[in-house]
């Protein structure tokens, strides 16, 4: 009598055929798809969302930094080679080539290179053609400036004297130079006195401007300025 060789459970040995009961198994099996994942909880989703935002929000902050520092960068490096002279005549103003006119102007830039570190410093005492009384005292100097509006503040410490500072300091219109300028005034024995100066990354200059109004004197600063700086 021959043995019959059984097969594996659900197939015919002769011709491999899968059983009606393993097919039925295989067709209703669910497919797997690579690369599906289990999804994600709230939780998880919420810490995702925060993550993409702190990303966000530091990617901002380096590209509105890098652009800051590149701006600062730009104006450091187009106002830091500057030049500033006394021209003979601005305007109705003349230098005052006397010798008071002369020691008033040491005097000033003097006073200056002691309270700001300056390269170079020059000053000037001008006559108004047009009104003696509204002298014009000019003094001021050029260097590699970090702090312009910081140094500004300092330089007008030295109009300080027994009647007070200059009191008031704000600012005004720079004009086309830019920098930074400001208006005071202080106390005299015939009255308030203007007092403007300006500073950039560059130079930096004051002057006392004696019977005219902040208007009338931060005007003339600027055309004083415009006569005396220029930039390589």
């Amino acid at each position: 009598m021959s043995e019959r060789i059984s097969g594996p459970t659900g197939t015919n040995p002769t011709n491999g055929s899968v059983s009606a009961d393993a097919r039925d198994d295989i067709e209703s099996a669910q497919p797997i798809v690579l690369g599906d994942m289990p999804p994600q909880s709230a939780e998880q989703e919420k810490k995702i969302r925060t993550r993409k935002i702190i990303l966000g929000t530091l990617l901002a902050i380096v590209i509105v930094g890098g652009l800051g520092l590149a701006v600062a960068g730009w104006r450091v490096n187009s106002q830091k080679d500057a030049t500033l002279t006394t021209p003979a005549q601005i305007g109705s103003l003349a230098v005052d080539e006397s010798e008071d006119g002369k020691s008033t102007a040491d005097y000033l830039t003097t006073a200056l290179s002691a309270e700001v570190d300056l390269d170079k410093t020059v000053g000037a005492v001008y006559r108004d053609k047009g009104d003696p009384a509204k002298s014009v005292l000019f003094f001021g100097g050029t260097a590699l400036i970090w702090s312009p509006e910081s140094d500004l503040d300092s330089t007008f410490d030295i109009i300080a004297d027994d009647q007070g500072a200059v009191r008031n300091i704000h600012k005004v219109d720079a004009g086309t130079l830019g920098g930074t300028m400001k208006c005071g005034a202080t106390a005299t024995a015939d009255g308030d006195m203007t007092v403007c100066g300006w500073a950039d990354h560059g130079s930096l200059a004051l002057a006392l401007l004696p019977g005219r109004s902040e208007a009338e004197s931060a005007d003339l600063l600027r055309q004083i300025r415009s006569a005396s700086q220029t930039r390589d």
